[in-house]
């Protein structure tokens, strides 16, 4: 896959799946926007797929 096509992967998974997410919007609001984030990047599926298509960009 070309960069090009990675980047636009990621697009698509945070336009499809991010956009809007509960869960993130309700700990932002409880628990502050570190906290949401670091919880999407480290427990959630969503944030896996992500690291998943990151990892290839390094490569």
């Amino acid at each position: 896959m070309s960069r090009n096509e990675l980047y636009n992967e990621v697009q698509e998974i945070l336009e499809l799946q991010c956009k809007g997410c509960f869960v993130h919007n309700q700990f932002k609001k409880e628990k502050g926007r570190r906290f949401a984030h670091k919880f999407c990047i480290s427990q959630c599926t969503i944030g896996e797929q992500l690291r998943k298509v990151g990892n290839k960009l390094v490569k």
